[in-house]
């Protein structure tokens, strides 16, 4: 299984400079992301064959760049938009692009959720929101407000099918609201070794709203050779399982489900968890909700 549990991004501060050649955003990345098995579980839990995918709040729009450069190997119609408000990650994101077709990747600079999106009423067969990101949004009337919007957009991606899926992330358990620290070790690609600290630095239960930080130690040859303190912060809402699928079918949606595992086989099914004990202690998970049933 790959774990959600340190999916975070789009803003940050990286006032430490660092004499690398991975920058914040090539080492946010490297230890938390993984697009070829997050775009396999979008296609498998979508369950047809979808063209069109929008990445809200993309960041560096790695889904989105995944899902265009697959479509462009196959020969489809595939093409994504990634949609974000970090000027600099949408900067990055095009630098990373290397080899993907103009015409299968945009990224528009804009607000997802307040509406001013360049692109925004663009049809799509998946809406796909990583990275905890949906968090950003901390009033449920704003959430209704984007899920309905979402929803609209769905269905409308010409690969012709008509229904469509919108798919986000969240996290919780009994460490939720615990403050502290998760370490991991990642290999570079050049071989760094790259030390990942996740931190939760505050955490209100009240409000529902949690604070957290990622930090970057790289080390070549058994040597530290830089460091990225608080590479990226976060202050957001941590929003429930039940609070999230109430709010899709609340905005008309026709279903959701819940999912823990996006390392899919090719060709296996998005099967999604019917009983709690599954999640475990601390969790995250994959909600998708379905234009039809």
């Amino acid at each position: 299984m790959i774990g959600l549990a340190a999916l975070a991004l789009l803003t940050g501060n990286s006032s430490n400079p660092i004499n690398l050649r991975m920058d914040r955003f090539e080492l946010y990345e490297c230890c938390v992301q993984s697009p070829r098995h997050v775009v396999g579980f979008l296609r498998a839990a979508h369950g047809e064959e979808p063209l069109v995918l929008r990445e809200d709040f993309c960041g560096t729009a790695a889904v989105s760049r995944r899902w265009a450069a697959d479509g462009q190997k196959r020969g489809d119609d595939s093409r994504a938009l990634g949609v974000d408000l970090d000027g600099a990650a949408l900067a990055r994101a095009r630098e990373m692009a290397v080899g993907v077709d103009e015409h299968r990747l945009r990224l528009a600079r804009g607000d997802c959720f307040k509406g001013g999106v360049p692109c925004g009423d663009e049809g799509a067969d998946v809406i796909f929101v990583g990275n905890f990101s949906l968090g950003y949004i901390s009033r449920r009337s704003e959430l209704m407000g984007y899920l309905r919007g979402s929803l609209g957009r769905l269905g409308r991606g010409n690969c012709g099918f008509g229904g469509g899926i919108f798919v986000c992330d969240t996290y919780g358990g009994a460490g939720a609201y615990r403050l502290g620290a998760i370490q991991r070790r990642h290999t570079g690609p050049r071989g760094e070794v790259v030390h990942y600290l996740w931190r939760h630095d505050a955490a209100d239960p009240m409000t529902a709203t949690v604070e957290n930080s990622i930090s970057f130690r790289v080390e070549r040859d058994g040597e530290i050779v830089g460091e990225l303190a608080e590479a990226f912060r976060y202050r957001w809402r941590l929003w429930t399982i039940a609070e999230l699928r109430e709010a899709m079918e609340e905005a008309g949606f026709a279903s959701t489900e819940v999912h823990v595992d996006v390392n899919l086989a090719p060709g296996e099914r998005a099967r999604p968890v019917e009983d709690a004990g599954r999640l475990g202690e601390d969790w995250s998970v994959l909600i998708v909700g379905r234009t039809r049933g």
